[in-house]
């Protein structure tokens, strides 16, 4: 809560289960009004997990993905977070228990309705809609 003045402090979380995927096709270009197209399939290469460490004070992020998802690769990033820091500095880490995000769950209550959504992103359409007619006839 109060780390000395010189003192590095990391936020550190993990992501698991992340799919890597790859499209089957290489992106289309963008042409004037037309965005940029992909494919609808993609090749699975698997899951990783990511662990990430955010310099609180400089912005900087140290990342490291892992195969599996245990303490010992959890261990592995603490020790190159240490590899990463000058000796002479404390490190101090700010991060939740990985384990305890389903200890006391609390449901996502939505305050729209669908059709409060669906509606919403209608006018979104029509706005952009109306931007892009604008640019080409410009």
């Amino acid at each position: 809560m109060n780390p000395p003045e010189h003192a590095v402090v990391l936020c550190v979380d993990e992501k698991s289960q992340i799919q890597a995927l790859d499209r089957t096709a290489p992106l289309l270009p963008m042409r004037p009004g037309q965005a940029e197209r992909r494919t609808h399939d993609y090749k699975r290469h698997g899951t990783t997990s990511l662990f990430a460490a955010l310099d609180v004070k400089s912005g900087k992020v140290l990342g490291q993905t892992h195969h599996r998802h245990r303490s010992i690769e959890f261990r592995k990033f603490l020790d190159r977070i240490a590899a990463s820091v000058p000796p002479d500095q404390q490190v101090h880490i700010i991060m939740d228990n990985y384990g305890t995000h389903n200890g006391d769950p609390k449901p996502f209550v939505w305050t729209k309705s669908a059709e409060e959504i669906l509606a919403s992103i209608a006018r979104f359409g029509q706005r952009t809609a109306g931007t892009q007619a604008a640019q080409l006839m410009s």
